[in-house]
Order: C-alpha cells, then structure tokens, then sequence
C-alpha cells in the first residue's frame, strides 16, 4: 500500500510541475497576445511574424490593413500575424547600434 500511495505522489508532482512551468506560463502568453492584438489602433506600427514592419491604416474585425515602407505599399494582414507592436530590431543590429552608442561617449 505504500508503494502505491508514493507512485501516486510522485504522478500528482509531476503534472503540478508540468503544469506551473509549461502551461501555465504558455496560457499567460497566449492571453497577452490575444490582448495585444485586439487592442491594435491606427497609426500603431508593428512587426508580423514574417518580418514586416509596418503602420496601421485600418483595422478591420478580424484583419488589419498595413502601410509598409516608403513606397506607402498597403498589404492586408490577419491579426493573428502580429508578431509584436513597435519595431523589432535584430540581435546584430542591437549590438552594434550599442557599439555605435560607447564609441559616440568615447570620443566626447
């Protein structure tokens, strides 16, 4: 009988583990980006999870119509397509904007 009851533990941890580090943390994500995405406005820009950056022109129940680049080309998006509001900027990028940044204070 104590074999069973420990086995029987040792499954109720396991779940409850899986549960506060998997999906949980998952839901949480899920559910901001659900609100991030039904609180899209014109004039916010964004980046869809295809990589193209973009400001908003109309938003539509289910879609959005985006303004891209400075050829003002316009491309209807669904809103499950966003990736993030504002511009990402890639690791590289990042690190030698952050380069640029030291050697500009170095040389004041």
């Amino acid at each position: 009988m104590n074999e069973m009851t420990s086995s029987i533990m040792m499954i109720v941890i396991m779940i409850a583990v899986f549960y506060f580090m998997l999906i949980r943390p998952e839901n949480k994500r899920k559910k901001q980006a659900t609100e991030m995405r039904n609180s899209l406005t014109i004039g916010d820009e964004i980046t869809t999870i295809g990589g193209i950056v973009g400001t908003i022109c109309a938003v539509k129940a289910n879609s959005i119509v985006i303004e891209t680049g400075a050829d003002r080309v316009r491309v209807e998006l669904m809103k499950w397509a966003v990736s993030s509001k504002g511009v990402q900027i890639a690791e590289d990028e990042q690190a030698s904007e952050n380069q640029k940044a030291a050697e500009a204070k170095k040389k004041k």
